[in-house]
């Protein structure tokens, strides 16, 4: 598999419910590097301008009002497959289908309140990172430290 780059958000039920550390250990354990990270309260206009193909779905309004209800905790994970990877970790939107031990089935409370975000692919992921994170504010572990 590719090294590739993926947004991952804790959402504001997340943040609240104080589980920020299990969700970053989880996220590890499967070979994913948080190569940025960083909490934030996210504005009306940030998140409509992010959830921007939404607009026309009738969950949009109730979807930004979620996202400006708490801070959120925005990731740019690094790892081979890290989409893929990313998004098997977390489950499917609906905890209720969510396979057991997933991010969702274990901490999400409904489709709305589900805890994570993910991107969906390669293209999503690169305007989702720009979206959050300059690339100033990425680094790699591919670095190696100096003696």
């Amino acid at each position: 598999m590719a090294n590739e780059r993926t947004l991952s958000i804790i959402k504001p039920d997340g943040v609240e419910k104080g589980i920020i550390g299990k969700v970053i250990s989880r996220l590890e354990s499967s070979g994913l590097k948080p190569v940025g990270i960083r909490m934030a309260r996210l504005s009306r206009a940030e998140a409509e301008g992010f959830y921007a193909v939404h607009r026309e779905r009738p969950f949009f309004d109730d979807l930004v009002k979620f996202m400006t209800s708490g801070p959120v905790v925005l990731m740019v994970l690094e790892g081979d497959g890290a989409i893929a990877r990313n998004r098997e970790v977390m489950g499917a939107t609906d905890p209720k289908k969510a396979a057991e031990g997933t991010i969702r089935k274990d901490f999400a409370t409904d489709i709305e309140k589900n805890t994570v975000h993910g991107s969906d692919s390669l293209e999503n992921a690169k305007v989702e990172i720009a979206y959050f994170f300059p690339e100033t504010a990425i680094t790699s572990y591919a670095w190696k430290a100096s003696s």
